[in-house]
């Protein structure tokens, strides 16, 4: 066994001798040149790699299972004198909704004879479509103290109307009737003082003041809400009076949306027409007729910017004046801009702009303003070439808001109302007694500042007082006409209880001028200060159920006899008590 051992390690020795002799022959021996032809181009491969497949396994001896605790609690009980009380869930208190009905009907008596009612009712002729109807009506016997003509009047009205509200568009026409009767009751205070003893009492006698107005109007407006076209409104008026005056007046005013650069322009079309004529006019003779046709063509267009806080309207006004009877045509060319920026959120808002626009006159709005005219008027436009004003709006609490406006207006042919020159020989129409007025036209420059405030205390009151304060500036007259230079409101709404409300309105107007000339006297025109006045009216209502309610209006509390209009005195105190019922068909 060992023999076989030496002998192997013996053999090993050799063999590694014989090795380091061989290398070292090797070594010395030189290299000689061979040529090698390669046949292809060599392409190494590589084998294929074999995942292991067998899932090792985990041995798990090592882990400890989980040990079982067990634990108990010692419950002590606490000693204490506080019970808790049970919560109360609090319910939102819902008021009844208030039913609302399409119809209603309201009646009132007062003293002077006055008799107001009111009927309106509407009914749904399909899912879209409607049919309403108003009629009411207003009047007095008179009655007011030291006026020696008649001073009643009725004023009647009946309006029908038909609607469609559809998804694309709403549209409605309506067809009205109105008929007013008034009576120059207003003569002046030294009426007849030239004339002989007993003469005076036999000419008021011969005074006739009854007049009366006719009004019959067609009109409709539609309103989209796709295409160019954002509304159409037009209206055609006929108003005539008891003297044989005439005129009609025709309204059309379209209004579209074109969408440029992104931006969109909103752009009014104007077309506004008027026409009549009087069979006299205010002078010695009183014979020749006065006619008039004027024609307004007008286009605004303006687009609107939003940008963060700031809003800014940018437009113009381009109008064409067409007097056919003078020939005396007029292009007029007027500013609308306006911008406002927000200071502090909706607490404080500043707002300024300029705008100008051209205001078609006419008979009928001027007798809706004083119903005591002489049937002897000349008619053209009025121009404001500009309005600048600034002012600040916002909210000094969360129910009380305010705003403050100063602003500067230019006009040109302002129309303002003057009472007419009188001359007891001049006899032949019982409006030519210094009982009517006429419409003078003047340049006027008005500075004026308005202010406002708006409170609501609760839901159950409101208060709001507002005034208006203005400086005048005239060119060619020394006066401006029967324009008050302070105008002051006040309001308050009460609901006391569920049944009962209440409320009162009281408004301050300040002194006017106004000039006459009793032409017998053949003296320079008196200039008259009207008084200012001021008128308190309060109203009182009951809810009797929801269909039921009764009410009682006080008007001129004060019981002041002053004159809106010089030599026209108003009614004194006036009480009025009715009722207003709810239904539907």
């Amino acid at each position: 066994m060992k023999l076989n051992c030496r002998n192997k390690i013996t053999v090993l020795l050799v063999l590694f001798a014989a090795q380091l002799s061989f290398s070292q022959v090797k070594k010395n021996e030189s290299i000689g040149t061979e040529t090698v032809n390669v046949v292809k181009p060599y392409s190494p491969t590589i084998s294929d790699a074999f995942k292991v497949k067998e899932t090792p396994s985990l041995d798990d001896a090592g882990n400890q299972p989980k040990e079982t605790i067990k634990y108990s609690i010692l419950s002590v009980p606490v000693a204490s004198t506080f019970t808790p009380s049970k919560g109360n869930a609090q319910g939102v208190d819902k008021s009844k909704k208030e039913r609302l009905f399409n119809n209603y009907a309201t009646l009132g008596v007062g003293n002077y004879g006055t008799l107001n009612a009111e009927l309106f009712v509407t009914q749904d002729l399909g899912n879209n479509d409607y049919l309403a109807g108003m009629l009411r009506h207003h009047s007095s016997q008179g009655g007011i103290k030291d006026v020696n003509l008649n001073d009643e009047f009725y004023d009647t009205g009946l309006n029908i109307g038909y609607g469609q509200n559809n998804r694309d568009m709403s549209w409605g026409v309506d067809l009205g009737y109105q008929n007013q009767v008034y009576n120059w009751y207003g003569l002046p205070a030294d009426f007849g003082m030239t004339l002989a003893p007993g003469t005076q009492e036999d000419l008021i006698r011969g005074i006739n003041p009854n007049h009366s107005y006719n009004t019959i109007s067609v009109g409709g407006n539609a309103e989209f809400n796709e295409g160019i076209f954002s509304k159409i409104s037009t209206r055609f008026t006929h108003f005539s009076d008891s003297f044989s005056s005439s005129e009609n007046r025709f309204y059309l005013k379209p209004t579209f949306k074109v969408d440029i650069m992104d931006q969109a322009i909103n752009t009014n079309i104007i077309v506004d027409h008027v026409s009549g004529s009087f069979e006299h006019n205010y002078a010695w003779d009183n014979t020749e007729p006065l006619k008039y046709s004027l024609t307004n063509f007008g286009i605004e267009p303006s687009f609107v910017v939003h940008e963060n806080e700031w809003t800014l309207e940018l437009g113009a006004g381009l109008f064409y004046a067409l007097d056919s009877e003078n020939s005396g045509n007029k292009f007029y060319i007027y500013p609308k801009v306006n911008a406002s920026y927000k200071l502090v959120g909706d607490l404080m808002i500043f707002y300024t702009g300029v705008n100008g626009g051209l205001n078609q006159n006419s008979y009928a709005d001027f007798v809706t303003e004083n119903p005591f005219l002489s049937p002897t008027l000349n008619m053209r436009p009025s121009s404001t070439q500009y309005n600048v004003f600034a002012g600040l709006k916002g909210k000094l609490a969360n129910n009380v808001s305010y705003n403050l406006t100063g602003s500067y207006l230019n006009e040109k042919n302002k129309a303002l109302f003057k009472s007419n020159d009188y001359t007891e020989d001049f006899s032949n129409q019982n409006y030519a007694f210094g009982n009517s007025f006429g419409v003078v036209y003047e340049d006027i420059r008005t500075f004026r500042f308005y202010g406002e405030l708006k409170a609501d205390f609760s839901q159950n009151v409101t208060f709001g007082i507002n005034g208006t304060f203005n400086s005048y500036n005239t060119d060619n007259v020394v006066e401006a006409w029967n324009l008050p230079t302070m105008k002051l409101s006040s309001t308050l709404d009460v609901n006391i209880t569920k049944q009962w409300y209440a409320g009162l309105n009281v408004f301050y107007v300040g002194e006017r001028k106004d000039m006459q000339t009793n032409l017998d006297f053949g003296t320079d025109p008196v200039i008259t200060t009207l008084k200012s006045y001021f008128d308190a009216n309060a109203h009182l209502g009951y809810k009797y159920n929801e269909r039921l309610t009764f009410f009682l209006k006080l008007n001129n509390i004060g019981n002041q006899a002053y004159q809106r209009w010089l030599n026209y005195p108003v009614q004194g105190f006036q009480v009025l008590v009715g009722g207003n019922y709810k239904f539907d068909f």
